[in-house]
C-alpha cells in the first residue's frame, strides 16, 4: 500500500535561456520579426522549428509540412539525442525537400527549445510531453512566433493560468496559435454540433463521454539513467510532466462537451485509483478515473476514462436531449431510439486540417487563436484529476487558483523531480480522502 503523494507549492521554474543566435553561432534571420508579428504573409516563405520529437512531434511536422505555400523545417529541439535524430530520418524520408536542419541547428536538453525558437523561425510546433508546455508558449510568443502546440496545454494550474497569460499577449499581437484538439476541425464532429446547437435534440439534460482502453506503453529502467532521465523517458506515468491519462488524453472527450456548453463546468467530483497499475514501471497515475461535472446552468456531465485491459472499451462523446440524443463520435442523431441524422460524408483528416487551416490564417491574417479553449479544456481535465485523487469536491474557481506547482525546482539531468520512488522502487501515489485537492 502507498503513501498519499505529497504535494507542496512553490515558485514555477523557467528553463534555462542562456542561448541566442551569436551563442549558437546562427545566421539565419526572420525579417517578419521585425515587422506586425500578426501580419499577413501571402506566401512568404515560412520557417518552422520542431520542438519535441515523439510520434506527435513526428506527425504534426509531417503536416504542417503538407500545407499550402513554401515551409521549411529548419531547427529541431528535444531533451534526447536519439528522438532528435528519429524524427528527422522519418522527416527526410517524406519531406527531405522540405528539411534544412544542419547539425547546428540541432537542440538537445533542457534548453534545447529556446535554441531552437531563436533560430530565426517565424512558427514552431511545440510538442513535448505537456509539462513543458506553459514554459514553451510563454517563449514562444515572447519571440513573436506563431504556434501549434499539441494537447493538453498544461499539467497543473501555475501553468494553465501561464497558458492563458500567453494567450492573452499572443491575440494582442495578433499571433496565430493552433491547439491539437482536432475535432474542432472535423466536419462531422462540426457538423453534428452545430444541429445540436440548434435545438436537433431539443434541450440538452445530460452528456457522457469516455476514453476507455487498455492503456499505453512502458520503457524499463536502464542502468546509468538518473531519476529525472527515467521519469522523463517514461513521462506518460508521473504527473507533473503528463497530467495523467484523464488530461493527457481524455481532454479530448471533455473539450467536445465544454464545446457544446460553450465554456467549463463549475465543480466536479469522482472516484479513481490504481487497481492493475501496482509495479514500479507505472509511476503515480491511476488507472482509472469517474467523475461527475457540473456546469453553469446545472447540467450534468459523466465522464469516464481507464486503462485496464479487458475491459469495455469506448472513445466517444454523447449528448442527452429533452428530443434525442447525439452521439458526436459517430456523426448521428437520434429521436425515440431511432437514428434519425447521420454525417455521411467521409471527413478529411482534421489532423491535416487543423494544419492547413492554421497556416492559411498565418497567411492570409485572419484571426486565429485556440489558445484559451485549449487552456479551459485543460483546467477541465485538471479538475477532474484533483477530484478522484482527493474524492473532495472541488470547484473551478479553487482548482484553476492553485498554487500547487508539480514542475521539478531544478530542470538538469542530475537533478531530482519532486516524486521520488520509495525504498522498493515504487512510487507514492495519491490516496482519495487524504490527498487534498489542491
Amino acid at each position: 500500500m502507498s503513501n498519499p503523494q505529497p504535494f507542496s507549492s512553490s515558485t514555477r521554474r523557467a528553463l534555462v535561456k542562456s542561448s541566442s543566435l551569436a551563442a549558437v553561432g546562427l545566421s539565419l534571420k526572420s525579417p517578419a520579426l521585425a515587422l506586425p508579428p500578426g501580419r499577413a504573409r501571402g506566401n512568404e516563405p515560412l520557417r518552422i522549428a520542431l520542438v519535441g520529437c515523439g510520434g506527435r512531434g513526428t506527425g504534426a511536422i509531417s503536416q504542417a509540412l503538407s500545407t499550402a505555400g513554401p515551409v521549411k523545417l529548419v531547427a529541431m529541439a528535444d531533451a534526447f539525442e536519439d528522438r532528435l535524430q528519429s524524427a528527422l530520418q522519418s522527416t527526410l524520408e517524406h519531406h527531405a525537400e522540405l528539411v534544412d536542419v544542419p547539425k547546428e541547428r540541432q537542440f538537445t536538453g533542457f534548453d534545447a527549445a529556446q535554441k531552437a525558437m531563436d533560430s530565426g523561425v517565424d512558427m514552431v510546433i511545440l510538442a513535448t510531453p505537456p509539462g513543458f508546455r506553459p514554459m514553451h508558449f510563454e517563449y514562444a510568443v515572447s519571440k513573436d512566433l506563431h504556434v501549434f502546440m499539441e494537447k493538453p496545454v498544461a499539467t497543473d494550474a501555475p501553468g494553465i493560468r501561464q497558458v492563458l497569460a500567453a494567450a492573452e499577449e499572443s491575440r494582442r499581437k495578433g499571433l496565430k496559435v493552433g491547439v491539437g484538439l482536432q475535432r474542432h476541425h472535423d466536419a462531422g464532429y462540426l457538423e453534428t454540433m452545430r444541429r445540436v446547437k440548434e435545438g436537433a435534440i431539443g434541450d440538452v439534460i445530460l452528456m457522457r463521454c469516455y476514453w476507455n482502453s487498455s492503456g499505453v506503453w512502458t520503457r524499463p529502467r536502464k542502468t546509468g539513467w538518473t531519476e529525472m532521465e527515467y521519469q522523463m523517458r517514461n513521462w506518460y506515468y508521473f504527473t507533473w510532466i503528463c497530467g495523467d491519462h484523464i488530461v493527457e488524453q481524455h481532454i479530448h472527450n471533455l473539450d467536445v462537451c465544454n464545446w457544446l456548453k460553450g465554456g467549463p463546468p463549475v465543480k466536479a467530483q469522482g472516484v479513481g485509483g490504481r487497481q492493475v497499475r501496482v509495479g514500479p514501471d507505472t509511476g503515480e497515475i491511476f488507472d482509472h478515473h469517474m467523475v461527475e461535472y457540473t456546469y453553469p446552468d446545472g447540467t450534468k456531465m459523466l465522464s469516464e476514462c481507464r486503462h485496464q485491459p479487458q475491459t469495455f472499451g469506448s472513445v466517444s462523446e454523447h449528448a442527452h436531449g429533452s428530443k434525442g440524443t447525439a452521439q458526436f463520435n459517430r456523426y448521428t442523431i437520434s429521436t425515440t431510439g431511432e437514428e434519425k441524422w447521420r454525417y455521411r460524408e467521409k471527413p478529411k483528416n482534421p489532423y491535416q486540417v487543423e494544419h492547413d487551416e492554421l497556416f492559411g490564417a498565418i497567411r492570409s491574417g485572419a484571426d486565429h487563436n485556440e489558445a484559451e479553449y485549449g487552456a479551459t479544456s485543460t483546467m477541465t481535465a485538471i479538475m477532474g484529476r484533483m477530484a478522484t485523487y482527493s474524492g473532495k469536491q472541488v470547484t473551478w474557481d479553487g482548482a484553476i487558483s492553485s498554487d500547487t506547482d508539480l514542475l521539478p525546482e531544478v530542470f538538469a539531468w542530475d537533478a531530482n523531480p519532486k516524486l521520488m520512488p520509495n525504498a522498493d522502487g515504487s512510487y507514492p501515489w495519491a490516496v482519495p480522502g487524504m490527498t487534498l485537492p489542491y
